[in-house]
């Protein structure tokens, strides 16, 4: 299977060149041209990589970047202006795994597309499983497993419970897990949180029972802990 690659940028010539080059590389190729549409396509499309330019209009390259972090290791290639060293660091110390300066070489970005996906492929694969005990989920195949059994969640049911689980042991606010599963947080929508945690709950009790799996720290927000199941 081809790997995927999510394209951020606003020019719609780079974008019809990068895809041009990237496609006859043997890769597929999503493409959006506003920060807006950014999250939204992530989430859609699962990428292997973001080629992400910084000066995007409707939402900033570098809150995108922020924000790509907080949902996981996705390798993330920044396109920038050769003016912009500033954010350029900015960006490499939010987490981005490589940059390129405009005007660049389509060749050159097939290349360190390549070298990136080589340097971070490896470790990637680890980490694209996430465990809690005998909690399991798999973020490339999209799947959870309780005790080997496994669950059918929702995509914001499975956003929720791989963002408890990325930081299980730590309490996490409704307006975090608000973010991380609908990438904004407003107050009005916070209660929303309350009735996906209720779902995940009630899918996991048909299978483990009463095991208290995710915890409410009244006032705070939720933590999941290391799901160990009694066996006889």
């Amino acid at each position: 299977m081809s790997d995927k690659i999510l394209i951020v940028e606003d020019e719609v010539r780079i974008v019809r060149t990068l895809q041009l080059y990237l496609e006859q590389a043997g890769f597929a190729v999503t493409a959006v041209h506003t920060g807006t549409d950014a999250i939204p396509a992530f989430r859609q499309e699962r990428p292997s990589l973001v080629l992400l330019d910084l000066n995007l209009p409707g939402q900033d390259g570098l809150d995108i970047c922020r924000n790509l972090r907080r949902m996981g290791n996705v390798p993330i290639i920044m396109l920038t202006a050769r003016t912009e060293e500033m954010d350029r660091l900015i960006g490499l110390e939010l987490g981005a795994d490589d940059y390129i300066s405009k005007p660049f070489s389509p060749r050159e970005v097939v290349a360190r597309v390549r070298a990136v996906l080589r340097r971070t492929q490896g470790s990637l694969a680890s980490e694209n499983i996430l465990q809690a005990g005998a909690l399991q989920l798999d973020l490339a195949a999209y799947r959870v497993w309780i005790d080997g059994q496994l669950l059918d969640l929702t995509q914001t049911e499975f956003e929720l419970l791989a963002t408890l689980m990325r930081h299980k042991g730590h309490v996490m606010s409704r307006a975090q897990l608000l973010e991380a599963v609908q990438g904004v947080a407003f107050e009005e929508l916070e209660r929303a949180i309350d009735q996906h945690v209720k779902n995940v709950r009630r899918k996991l009790k048909e299978v483990v029972g009463d095991l208290p799996i995710i915890n409410t720290i009244y006032g705070v927000g939720y933590r999941l802990d290391e799901v160990e199941l009694p066996h006889a």
